[in-house]
């Protein structure tokens, strides 16, 4: 059996991030539509070494390849020179279950699903004239969701802030240097990041809630992609009671998950309160944003679809290379 491996180098060089939004897009409409087999997350945390591991697996209809990802975050690991980051992703041909592919992306296809997925969001949820993003974090992900939100949105300021002021000044540093007609801000507070912003990114592994309702101005978009675990928060409950419309990528896995678990557990907001999942709004099953004064949030929790797209994507420019 012939089995292929690909390493981190050759994976960044064929993948980029504008191809992997729209491999993403197509993931969502056929996750909505009926067309991706998936099974539920398996989430293992080792909370001694602030560690969580995630293993997720899908199969989109009349592709070649069905997809097991296995991806870790270690937040300690930046104090041991290390990234947070690692996994690998295994391709098997759906037709006979062979191994084919694995590829040892250390979390690279991950980190840029997710991005996309946030983009993609960004795309059919948010005001088309932006001047204002905020960001609350200062990861990798913030980096990668902020370089995807730049391909389908034109943003004039960022304001960071994350628990760290250090890390933000390496985070302002360096996209300073990746988006330099943006101007960067930090600032001391959440609350101070978040106000008069048109477009939220959340992007942190917190376990207690970041943002307030109450520091919303209309029209306000948010993404927020850290929920993946039912620990993990960053919006308090009375943001969705305040959204006009919440979408989610999965609205079964935002249930156990995501930003909209946490509501629905507080009993702030009941399921009624989710319009729908952003594939059907791809689709044209459900409306997007209707004005330009709703808040609107996007509840991502992340999705095994997704990554059997960008690995369908790695493989078919293998191909063509």
């Amino acid at each position: 059996m012939d089995i292929r491996i690909y390493l981190e180098p050759e994976i960044k060089r064929l993948v980029n991030l504008r191809a992997a939004i729209g491999a993403v897009e197509n993931s969502f409409a056929a996750f909505s539509s009926g067309q991706a087999v998936l099974p539920g997350v398996i989430n293992l945390d080792l909370p001694e070494f602030q560690g969580e591991v995630h293993v997720k697996a899908a199969y989109i209809k009349g592709e070649d390849y069905y997809v097991i990802k296995v991806a870790s975050g270690f937040y300690q690991n930046p104090g041991l020179g290390l990234p947070v980051g690692n996994g690998l992703m295994l391709a098997f041909r759906a037709e006979t279950g062979e191994l084919a592919s694995i590829l040892l992306d250390k979390g690279y296809l991950t980190e840029l699903r997710t991005a996309a997925a946030g983009a993609v969001a960004a795309k059919y949820l948010s005001k088309v004239k932006i001047e204002k993003v905020a960001v609350i974090g200062s990861g990798v992900q913030a980096r990668f969701q902020l370089l995807a939100l730049a391909e389908v949105r034109s943003f004039k300021e960022v304001a960071v802030w994350s628990r760290n002021p250090e890390n933000i000044r390496k985070y302002v540093e360096e996209m300073k240097s990746a988006l330099p007609a943006v101007e960067f801000r930090p600032e001391a507070s959440a609350e101070q990041a978040v106000r008069e912003a048109d477009l939220i990114i959340t992007a942190t592994p917190s376990r207690q809630p970041i943002v307030r309702a109450e520091w919303l101005k209309p029209g306000v978009h948010i993404t927020a992609m850290g929920s993946d675990g039912p620990e993990k928060q960053e919006l308090y409950p009375e943001v969705l009671a305040r959204a006009d419309r919440v979408y989610c990528d999965s609205v079964a896995q935002c249930q156990r998950l995501g930003e909209v678990h946490h509501g629905l557990e507080s009993g702030v907001v009941t399921l009624d309160k989710v319009s729908g999942e952003i594939g059907e709004v791809i689709l044209g099953r459900k409306p997007g944003r209707l004005s330009e004064a709703e808040i609107t949030v996007a509840d991502l929790t992340g999705l095994g679809v997704q990554d059997a797209a960008v690995v369908s994507l790695f493989l078919s420019s293998v191909k063509k290379s």
